[in-house]
Formats: structure tokens, C-alpha cells, sequence
């Protein structure tokens, strides 16, 4: 495809993003606290099932394990879950009425245990060289070694996919816009993440230049909300800033990196990650409700730095701050592993002395009991 070079697709989305800054369509926020008092404490995981190495996998034709994801939410009904965030992809797009139909079986596997997932459209995260067709095996020992950016690397640097990659959300919004079984879309995950520590330095061809793919998405951005909004969707919008460790101040909104403006200015409902202490999560949900909209975090749960059910879940349903922990049942993912394992795999059969993420062992058991406890007690189970 014809590449256009960088300096030009900047001045054309500069263009764009100016002319979407105010967000148009978006939520009040009465809409968006009236549409949350009729929710119930949300309570889920990041879900693939365990036989899935990532998106793609899970939803592909050949390897859609219809049986596996029904077997394993009901495990998640019997905890009480009622939300699971879960991700799609743009190249399952091409394979569109499969897809839709797919995606459809698996709503309807999500409304038998009365689940309601929040959808994600887009990743930033992992291998920026995703492929259709049979996916990689995991890497022995390393934290998801097979997930798969969406879009990729050769996506994003390149403007004349573009028309593919709203094609892709204004159809799948399209198909579900007035579809209850779902609880949100979710429009682009991590969108700066810069995958310092995996696969932006350890594969041979290397991934867009930090601050370029950066620069890319948050000019991007706001028009995967637009077209998620002229597509017509019912269910709330929103993309989650999450780089909270790092020293940013998300209570002065003059100190929001460009990134961060576009989420807050544009989601409808608002959501972070957290993968810290008890501590710093009390800290923050005042931060963010003073926003005046509903709040959830979307990822949490990494038992090694002190992101736990037991003490997370008390305060969250205390302030009714939705949660959806990294993880369900061990697998393919390998996301029980720690995510310096890129740097240290966990060879020869060697776990880490404490799990990372995950809820269940592969055989269906618990990984510890007081997780289940702690999650029961905070959906009334």
C-alpha cells in the first residue's frame, strides 16, 4: 500500500483532532450517572479463555471454543461476576459475517450467566506484527507472549488503511449498537503504551518509534470515538489513562499529557488502571469522581506489587467504583506469570513463588481460596 510520510499524516489528523477536542455526542454527565445508578457493582475479569493465546485466537473461526468460554463463565456467575472486559481485533473484521455471528454466540454465552462484557476495540499492547490464521505457540516461561496489537505497526504508519480500520468499528458498533448484553465499549486500550520491555526491543523488526506511534494515536484517537458514536452506539464510550506510578497528576488537568486529555475529554464513563496498593486506590477514586461521571477500573489484580481482591473490592464497592481484575483461568496467556518475566523467563517448569494474575488454575481449582472469598463477599455471593 502507498505509505504516507509522517509529516504529512500528521497535518491531516491535526485537522481531525482539532475538529473532535469537543467531543461531539458525547455523554452528559446526568446521562452517563443516570445510566450507572441502574448498574450493580460491577464485578469481572480481563477475560480470554484458557485455550486462547490471545483475541485472535479466541475469536477466529477454527479455534472459537464456544464449550470452553461457557464452561468458564459459568465459574465466573458462581463468583457472582457480572461484567468481563474482553478484547477484539480489527483483522477479524475482514471475515465479517463470521465475526458478527461469532461475536453474537458469544453475547449470548455472556447473557446465559448474566454477564455483561465491556468490549475493547483497539490494543496497544504486545506484538505489533499481528497475523491472521493459526497463532504462535507461548514462549516457555514469559508473560503473554503471543498477544497481538490492534492495529498493528504496519497499520498505524500507514493512512490509506484507515478506511479499514473505521470500516471495522463502525460495523461491529453497528451490529451491537442497541445490543443490552453489552455493558460498554471500550475504544482503545493503553493507547501509549510504548511496549518498552518486550517486543519493542526484543524483535528483530522493530516497532514504530516510540513518539511516533504515540503521536499517531492520539491523533487517532478521537475519531475511533467519533465512529464509534456516528456508528450509533447506546452503550457508553470510554478508553482508560493508566500510567499512574509514573508521577502523573490526574486531579490538574493542565498537567494531562495530550493523551490523557483525549481520554478524559472524551469517554463517557470514566476508567483507569491500578496496579498498586490499597492505598494509592483510595487516593485516586476520589481524584477521578470529582469528575462528576461514573468511574471504573478496568484492570487491577497483580498480587506481586500489592493489587489484591481482599483489600482492593472493600474499598471499590464501598465507592462504587466498578472493578475488572486481570484474568480468569490460567492458560495460554501465561498472565500468571510476572511481567519481568520478559527479561527473566520462568523456564524448566519454575513458577513464581506468588501468582501474578489470574483467579483459577488450568484443572478449575483456585489458585488461593481467599481470592474466591474475598470476590463472593464483594458481589453478595
Amino acid at each position: 500500500m502507498k505509505q504516507i510520510s509522517f509529516l504529512v499524516f500528521l497535518f491531516i489528523s491535526s485537522i481531525s483532532f482539532a475538529q473532535n477536542t469537543g467531543a461531539p455526542g458525547r455523554w452528559s454527565a446526568a446521562k452517563a450517572n443516570a445510566w450507572y445508578a441502574k448498574e450493580p457493582f460491577l464485578v469481572g475479569s480481563n477475560y480470554a479463555p484458557a485455550n486462547a493465546i490471545n483475541e485472535l485466537e479466541m475469536f477466529q473461526a477454527e479455534s472459537f471454543d464456544p464449550e470452553t468460554i461457557d464452561k468458564e463463565l459459568a465459574m465466573a456467575e458462581r463468583l457472582g461476576m457480572n461484567t468481563m472486559r474482553v478484547f477484539l481485533h480489527d483483522l477479524l473484521w475482514q471475515d465479517t459475517s463470521g465475526f458478527t455471528k461469532r461475536l453474537d454466540q458469544f453475547l449470548g454465552i455472556c447473557a446465559k450467566h448474566k454477564i455483561r462484557p465491556m468490549l475493547v476495540l483497539f490494543d496497544s499492547c504486545w506484538d505489533p506484527y499481528p497475523k491472521l490464521g493459526k497463532q504462535r505457540e507461548p514462549v516457555p516461561g514469559i508473560h503473554n507472549s503471543g498477544w497481538v496489537q490492534s492495529p498493528g505497526a504496519d497499520a498505524l504508519g500507514d493512512v490509506s488503511q484507515y478506511p479499514r480500520l473505521e470500516a471495522y468499528v463502525k460495523g461491529v458498533v453497528g451490529a451491537f449498537k442497541n445490543d443490552r448484553r453489552i455493558l460498554a465499549w471500550d475504544t482503545w486500550n493503553e493507547p501509549d503504551n510504548a511496549n518498552d520491555n518486550n517486543y519493542g526491543k526484543n524483535e528483530k523488526k522493530v516497532e514504530l518509534e516510540n513518539g511516533k506511534k504515540i503521536a499517531i494515536i492520539t491523533n487517532l484517537l478521537p475519531q475511533v470515538f467519533q465512529w464509534c458514536r456516528a456508528a450509533g452506539a447506546t452503550q457508553p464510550l470510554t478508553s482508560a489513562p493508566w500510567i499512574l506510578w509514573d508521577g502523573h497528576d490526574w486531579s490538574n488537568p493542565a498537567k494531562w499529557t495530550p493523551m490523557e486529555k483525549v481520554q478524559f475529554d472524551n469517554s463517557d464513563i470514566i476508567t483507569f488502571h491500578q496496579y498498586s496498593t490499597a492505598d494509592a486506590l483510595t487516593k485516586i477514586i476520589p481524584v477521578l469522581q470529582k469528575m462528576g461521571r461514573p468511574v471504573i477500573c478496568t484492570e487491577y489484580m497483580a498480587r506481586g506489587v500489592d493489587s489484591k481482591f481482599a483489600t482492593h473490592l472493600p474499598i471499590a464497592k464501598k465507592a462504587k467504583v466498578g472493578m475488572i481484575n486481570w484474568g480468569f483461568v490460567a492458560g495460554k496467556t501465561q498472565t500468571f506469570l510476572p511481567w519481568d518475566s520478559w527479561q527473566k523467563p520462568y523456564v524448566n517448569g519454575r513458577e513464581p513463588a506468588v501468582w501474578f494474575h489470574e483467579v483459577y488454575r488450568p484443572d478449575g481449582s483456585p489458585y488461593d481460596p481467599a481470592d474466591i472469598a474475598a470476590i463472593k463477599q464483594a458481589t453478595g455471593k
